[in-house]
């Protein structure tokens, strides 16, 4: 009797978790720029990460000796890259830093699926459904009721803990990672994934180093848990959760890393509330479960038609 059912059952169950480990670690993106952004200016903390990852990025290619990406091939990803990560991660790294809340951070952001399907019509030739039309609806009034709990009594600010320069740079972080995403559609794709993340993290280097050379101070202060944060981040985010995500692809499970993206707001407001003690009444968290299910509604794909049967001759 052969023993393939048996090894192939535990792969099996492996595949079904990754996209679900997938959006847990991309969860703690938000959770690692919370821990860390104390401690380091968010511009000079991404600079660092970023020329972290790019030593490492180059050294493992030289070691598996993976082609260098070309310069037509990587002047796309490279826009791809400033737009990704000196853009998006650039805003939500200052608007955390800033005083928005993680959970709250991630929430504004992760309306990008609806964002996209709102604009992906008219840029890029696709239909958008009523049904996506009605979650990009939902969504947004999701985001609005959680900022409605989130309003300062007596006038003088008009959140509690932060201000609306928060929420306006987490909205350029939200545009910033829905024309990347709409840019690599239409540009990228033809690249091997590593000289691709070289090429994208290697321009958002020089731009947000640049940024952070002229308008921040640069002083890091090494505590412990800076430390824990950029490794983190570093290691299991920029490379770990990259190299998931194209394991999945390859695996042809990407479909559903997409639907499971709308549990990135929760999964990183349980985390946050474990580590940081990050709350929300319950006026905000019935928000953040309509922005949810909007979300949802705009990645969940329709159901196969069953083919009619045909009339017995």
């Amino acid at each position: 009797m052969s023993d393939a059912p048996t090894r192939a059952q535990p792969q099996a169950l492996m595949l079904a978790a990754m996209p679900g480990l997938f959006v847990l670690l991309w969860s703690t993106g938000f959770i690692g720029a919370r821990l860390g952004l104390p401690y380091a200016e968010p511009l000079t903390f991404l600079a660092l990460r970023f020329a972290l990852v790019v030593v490492l990025f180059a050294l493992a290619m030289a070691a598996w000796r993976v082609p260098w990406p070309g310069l037509r091939a990587g002047r796309h990803e490279a826009v791809t890259g400033v737009l990704l990560h000196s853009g998006y991660l650039g805003a939500v790294f200052a608007a955390i830093d800033h005083g928005l809340p993680a959970a709250l951070a991630a929430l504004i952001v992760g309306l990008q699926p609806l964002l996209t399907g709102a604009v992906s019509g008219p840029l890029l030739g696709e239909q958008v459904s009523p049904r996506q039309w009605l979650g990009l609806a939902l969504g947004l009034a999701g985001v609005a009721i959680v900022l409605s709990e989130k309003l300062a009594a007596g006038g003088e600010q008009m959140f509690t803990g932060f201000g609306p320069e928060a929420v306006g740079l987490a909205l350029v972080g939200l545009v910033a990672i829905t024309a990347g995403t709409l840019y690599q559609k239409r540009h990228g794709g033809g690249l091997d994934w590593r000289p691709a993340a070289l090429a994208q993290y290697g321009a958002a280097l020089l731009v947000t180093g640049g940024l952070a050379l002229a308008f921040e101070t640069n002083r890091i202060t090494w505590h412990p848990d800076f430390v824990i944060a950029l490794a983190w981040l570093v290691v299991v985010l920029s490379i770990g959760a990259v190299g998931l995500l194209m394991l999945l692809i390859r695996r042809g499970a990407a479909a559903r890393v997409a639907s499971l993206f709308y549990l990135v707001p929760p999964c990183t407001a349980v985390v946050a509330w474990l580590l940081f003690d990050e709350r929300f009444g319950l006026v905000a968290l019935a928000g953040m479960a309509v922005t949810v299910a909007g979300v949802a509604l705009v990645v969940a794909r329709p159901a196969a038609r069953t083919p009619a049967a045909a009339p017995e001759e």
